[in-house]
């Protein structure tokens, strides 16, 4: 099985650590999104939607993050707590998993192209007003996730870490890697989030953030890349 990943991507970090940590064999294939490898006509054979992750398991071929997770959790023969067998505990996981992708995913972003990528495409840093804004909304995400989907239980699910709490952890870290740490005035997700770091392994986890924790270098990096030109119009559109 190949999986063709780039862990400056939240969805990427998600497959990564779990198939590492579920001990799922896979052949790591770099797709460099900011060298704009995902517009090659070598990737274009493999996905025509040109974004990762994509996994390729003989001649399966499967594009989105959420799909590829439940996929793996299925075939092989994980430990129960990541995708429940029980019909409503594996409910709860598919509640967070829907609800996250226009939440903390959408905020997350937000904050971090604001911060990362308004200079590069804008020349200037990200007006104040929509700086606030963005931070705002996911607050109120991050709010939703700790009252309602954690409460006061050691995971998503309860006693024992799931595919939500990965999905959860990457979205989250991504406004921290763009130097916006949201867990310093909260204790609680401070907890949780040092919980699933010590559950799938401090050397995975720090191994699958390892990139994104050095992302503000990223605008510099970008300057004078010929691909830059071609994805502008979408980062424009994203952050208007």
């Amino acid at each position: 099985m190949e999986l063709y990943l780039d862990l400056r991507s939240q969805p990427c970090r998600s497959v990564f650590m779990f198939a590492r940590a579920a001990g799922i064999p896979f052949e790591f294939k770099l797709i460099d999104l900011a060298a704009g490898q995902q517009y090659s006509e070598e990737f274009g054979k493999i996905s025509s939607v040109k974004k990762v992750p994509v996994m390729k398991d003989g001649d399966f071929i499967l594009t989105e993050s959420i799909a590829i997770l439940k996929y793996l959790a299925q075939k092989h023969s994980v430990a129960d707590h990541w995708y429940p067998a029980d019909l409503q505990q594996r409910a709860r996981v598919n509640e967070y998993l829907s609800w996250q992708h226009m939440n903390t995913r959408a905020h997350g972003s937000k904050v971090f192209l604001m911060k990362i990528m308004y200079p590069v495409v804008m020349d200037s840093d990200a007006p104040k007003d929509k700086m606030d804004a963005a931070m705002e909304d996911l607050n109120q995400s991050l709010n939703t996730l700790e009252g309602m989907f954690l409460q006061n239980k050691p995971f998503i699910l309860g006693d024992k870490i799931s595919l939500a709490d990965l999905v959860a952890i990457v979205e989250i870290m991504q406004p921290v890697g763009a130097g916006m740490d949201v867990f310093v005035s909260r204790p609680k997700l401070a907890a949780w989030r040092d919980r699933v770091k010590k559950t799938v392994g401090e050397k995975l986890f720090d191994e699958a953030h390892e990139t994104i924790m050095k992302v503000q270098s990223l605008p510099e990096q970008m300057k004078g890349n010929p691909h830059l030109e071609m994805m502008k119009p979408r980062f424009r559109k994203m952050l208007s």
